[in-house]
């Protein structure tokens, strides 16, 4: 599924958010613990896309997702909770 150039990929209990930008590719990974829970595990993004607010459009894309789909965000990701806690608005879609 790709919406907003981020593509969304599942094999089995484990999944990733990804965009590629100029060959260059970032990505949010997470492990589904249940339908209702889903647990990020990590954030990468290569140093070409550093500063361009790219791994907050994944975080993004990953609670729209939440929130569309009813299941609650476990922040394991340092980079995930960091942005969980930039935006109180969130607050739904985190499971902490």
């Amino acid at each position: 599924m790709t919406t907003d150039g981020i593509r969304k990929e599942v094999n089995g209990s484990k999944g990733r958010y990804v965009l590629t930008r100029d060959g260059a590719e970032a990505e949010l990974t997470f492990s589904i613990a249940s339908p209702t829970l889903v647990i990020a595990d990590h954030t990468a993004v290569p140093d070409t896309l550093r500063g361009t607010g790219t791994g907050a459009r994944l975080v993004e894309h990953f609670v729209a997702d939440a929130r569309a789909q009813g299941f609650k965000i476990v922040p394991l990701c340092p980079f995930v909770n960091r942005q969980r806690a930039k935006n109180p608005e969130w607050a739904d879609s985190f499971s902490v």
